[in-house]
């Protein structure tokens, strides 16, 4: 006998639509940061924020692995959505109206910046190393 789910199949469509929406929201405020980020009138904090946002949103790595079940897609379902809401409450709702209309007329262009791929792996290697020999110490 196959095991029974909590939610009947309608049930269950309606959260992977409603999923689906948030996801989509994410996106489109992940650009409409974008764009404030590189606003003249946004502020250092914000810009800490969406810098760390879109870093985080757009590495190749992930704090917790996504092919952990569960747990590996809570990150980035917890971490880039606070990030973005915690950014957002910082910028001048002028701004973000403005922010909101370039996003709708001219979604960026991302290129292939191997450059930068380069980098974020390179700042993830040096906090392993400094976590593992912090351990080490720690342990030995």
């Amino acid at each position: 006998m196959a095991p029974r789910l909590p939610l009947s199949k309608k049930d269950y469509d309606m959260f992977l639509e409603r999923l689906a929406e948030m996801a989509k929201s994410i996106k489109r405020d992940l650009v409409v940061v974008y764009y404030a980020y590189r606003h003249p009138l946004v502020g250092v904090m914000p810009k800490i924020l969406i810098f760390t946002a879109l870093a985080y949103a757009l590495s190749p790595i992930d704090l917790i692995p996504d092919f952990i079940p569960v747990i590996g897609f809570l990150d980035d379902i917890l971490i880039v959505p606070v990030l973005i809401y915690l950014s957002l409450l910082f910028i001048p709702e002028d701004i973000m109206l403005e922010c909101r209309q370039k996003a709708e007329k001219e979604p960026p262009v991302l290129k292939n910046n191997w450059i930068m791929a380069v980098v974020i792996i390179a700042i993830w290697l040096i906090l392993i190393y400094f976590i593992t020999i912090y351990f080490y110490n720690f342990f030995t």
